[in-house]
């Protein structure tokens, strides 16, 4: 089974969110999703300024077997995008948790981090799909 950060919060749909010291909450796919995906070819990202909602498709991660789409984890505008992947989408797949990262969210409502898992839950998720 994958290990997963005990410092990150995570959706359902396998993203994870860590909020950074500035308030901002930096998203990316788990550990978990881009196993399932396979190496990385392509990465489309949201633009810059983009307001998005919990659930909306936000971007997308394609593999040389499959696309899949990114939804958002929480609902803001999105301040930064991982412009490397343009070049290096591996990076997804590599090391998931830190330069694989894709975009970077101002949350309107920090409350709605109580609705994402905790490591453990996020666990059992994953257990669970098997």
């Amino acid at each position: 089974m994958s290990d997963f950060p005990d410092d990150l919060k995570y959706a359902k749909s396998h993203e994870w969110v860590k909020i950074e010291e500035d308030g901002t909450a930096l998203v990316g796919i788990t550990d978990h999703a881009q196993a399932q995906m396979g190496d990385l070819v392509f990465v489309e990202l949201p633009e810059i300024g983009q307001e998005l909602s919990i659930g909306d498709e936000c971007a997308v991660v394609e593999s040389v077997k499959a696309a899949s789409d990114v939804y958002s984890p929480l609902t803001g505008e999105v301040e930064d995008v991982n412009d490397t992947l343009d070049k290096t989408p591996g990076f997804v797949n590599n090391d998931p948790y830190g330069s694989g990262w894709l975009f970077r969210v101002r949350i309107d409502d920090e409350s709605q981090l109580d609705d994402l898992l905790d490591a453990e839950a996020y666990a059992e998720v994953v257990e669970q799909e098997g």
